[in-house]
């Protein structure tokens, strides 16, 4: 079926197949829900009166190495958005190819990187073929889905936040192009905040805000720009991200709903960002660095309208009923509750040390002088993206380690395989123990999250980024073991020498664990307390990263990644573990502090 016409903006208000229009849109991430949940989630969107569902699109996950595409099972990007149009909701898509969304540099594929002069979100001509592959690839699959083709997506937004960037004219009207000359006619969405609204934008494209609160007469200054057109606030924050060693970000639902019902009553077209935040699972989380270095949490729980584990909060039936307002039929009924399980404790059965597992990796590679991670010989020649990396060299005394903050982000420091401190930005000097004699100094190094936002993305390349000095001479010599612990890595892992846990185990290690379930698996939450600084995976699946400084006290596990009988739960430990993994019905969130309260450059 062929629609007669699309979403306009010729006047104050979108018309859609002639008809005047309004979005009441809800942000979802097809990637941070588990593809069997995908169903629920959309369900619970229409049943809170929402007509448009919006989402990124992670160029880092379909294009892992340069020129291999994925777009199945948890990436099948057409199926989610067939779904969302058999249950009745329009799509916005945001293709990027930058999309921020606390991701992983932005959703940007590391391999980008290991071109040295590299400068991301520019018309640079070894970012413009990547891009330009890429969309080849992608437009080609979401093209049938556009509304003219009979599909369900109404616009399409042109890059993401550029006006916070702006550091090539001529970089918008290219990503213009690509999307418009791979036959995308549908309209063009901008979306930039306050600040961002003067530089961003691009001729043809209709400009929205993103916002939080009505401050600055930030609609008003949207309506100057663009007279007679609608308006949008493309992401209405619903609460926030929340970032390692500091507070769970809330915001109240009365304040919320206060501001959303005053955007409805200008009759401003709304997208709630995030109407379901979900899971960063992995090490993909991103990291803001406006001066400080500050890694995001695995749980994107983002005090959404639906909690991280898709659970309806107050939020959600406060919004339900607000917009209802909007709609002359009855909302269709709120799906029924998931039911959670908090699993008996388990027992560590089995201990496995980082050295031990190292036969598991693959090849060491050997360099004279450090390697960062984009840049190791891996992964097809793609360099190592995620996780961490070991570095090994040979020391004849002992003295000053200077990173000369060389080390991104965190790297744990070993001589003869005992641990001696760690190096971070803070923490950039440290004393080795005397010894004349040949000993191995370890460097294990972190990739704790490349940043997503700010003028910093072409610096995020990780691992050990220059020389390393030992009392001011630069150390040579190294064997490099890429632990990015894929699937793959944890399935070789399971013929390992693993012994009986220890009296005193060494650290780093890998903790194996089994969790047997006796019926139908449910959702859970994994939490540790005891234990240190590490990675949870369950079955093979990466849940996401523990860290004892909070605000995260907990990992989402979903059911449909649990099945009935034997669950094999490994845990990479850092520091200090616990003899048990508990479990919860509930999340900890940890201490929190109320958005609404705080000025927007502090929450930056």
């Amino acid at each position: 079926m062929t629609h007669t016409e699309g979403m306009k903006a010729n006047s104050c208000q979108f018309t859609l197949d002639g008809e005047p229009f309004r979005i009441l849109g809800g942000s979802i991430h097809y990637f941070r829900v588990p593809r069997t949940y995908w169903e629920d989630r959309l369900l619970k969107m229409k049943a809170c009166g929402l007509n448009t569902l919006t989402t990124y699109v992670p160029w880092n996950l379909h294009e892992p190495e340069r020129g291999m595409f994925n777009f199945q099972d948890q990436l099948d990007l057409k199926a989610y958005i067939n779904l969302a149009a058999g249950l009745g909701l329009w799509v916005i898509l945001r293709p990027g190819p930058y999309i921020c969304a606390e991701w992983d540099l932005g959703g940007l594929p590391s391999w980008l990187l290991q071109d040295k002069n590299m400068q991301l979100r520019t018309t640079y001509p070894g970012f413009v073929d990547a891009v330009n592959s890429y969309f080849d690839k992608l437009i080609s699959l979401i093209r049938p889905l556009m509304f003219e083709e009979g599909g369900p997506i109404i616009a399409v937004q042109v890059e993401n936040e550029y006006g916070s960037y702006a550091k090539d004219e001529k970089y918008m009207p290219f990503i213009k192009n690509c999307l418009q000359s791979r036959g995308i006619n549908e309209l063009l969405l901008t979306s930039d905040n306050w600040e961002g609204l003067r530089c961003g934008g691009v001729k043809g494209a209709l400009k929205t805000i993103n916002l939080q609160r009505l401050s600055f007469g930030a609609i008003q200054y949207l309506a100057d720009m663009q007279p007679q057109k609608p308006l949008m606030v493309m992401e209405y924050w619903s609460g926030w991200f929340d970032v390692w060693g500091e507070h769970h970000h809330i915001f109240q639902a009365e304040d919320m709903l206060a501001v959303v019902s005053e955007i409805l009553e200008r009759g401003v077209s709304i997208n709630l960002y995030m109407f379901h935040g979900g899971t960063t699972f992995g090490f993909l989380n991103g990291a803001m660095d406006l001066g400080t270095y500050k890694p995001q949490v695995s749980s994107y729980d983002y005090d959404a309208p639906l909690s991280e584990a898709g659970d309806c909060t107050t939020k959600y039936h406060l919004l339900r009923n607000l917009f209802s307002q909007y709609h002359s039929e009855p909302l269709p009924e709120v799906p029924s509750l998931q039911v959670k399980r908090a699993y008996q404790p388990v027992v560590i059965q089995q201990h496995l040390s980082l050295w031990g597992s190292l036969c598991f990796t693959d090849k060491p590679y050997r360099s004279e002088r450090p390697v960062n991670m984009e840049n190791l010989p891996v992964n097809n020649n793609n360099g190592q993206s995620y996780g961490y990396t070991l570095y090994e060299t040979t020391i004849t005394s002992g003295g000053t380690l200077n990173s000369k903050n060389n080390v991104r982000d965190r790297a744990l420091v070993f001589v003869d395989r005992q641990f001696v401190g760690s190096l971070d930005y803070r923490t950039q000097e440290l004393a080795l123990p005397d010894g004349k004699e040949e000993r191995t100094l370890s460097l294990l190094v972190e990739n704790c999250g490349r940043v997503n936002y700010g003028k910093a993305l072409d610096e995020q390349r990780k691992g050990l980024v220059g020389d390393i000095l030992l009392n001011h001479v630069p150390l040579r010599g190294f064997t490099i073991y890429c632990l990015d612990m894929k699937p793959s890595f944890i399935k070789r892992l399971s013929s390992g020498q693993w012994k009986a846990v220890p009296q005193q185990p060494s650290f780093p290690g890998f903790f194996h664990a089994t969790l047997y379930v006796d019926d139908t698996p449910r959702d859970t939450f994994i939490r540790l307390p005891g234990w240190g600084k590490g990675v949870v995976f369950i079955n093979g699946q990466n849940l996401g990263r523990h860290w004892f400084i909070g605000p995260q006290q907990f990992l989402y596990l979903p059911g449909t990644w649990l099945r009935s009988g034997e669950n094999q739960i490994i845990v990479f430990e850092e520091h200090r573990a616990d003899e048990k993994i508990l479990f919860a019905e509930n999340p900890d969130h940890g201490k929190t502090i109320d958005v609404y309260k705080l000025p927007f450059c502090t929450l930056l």
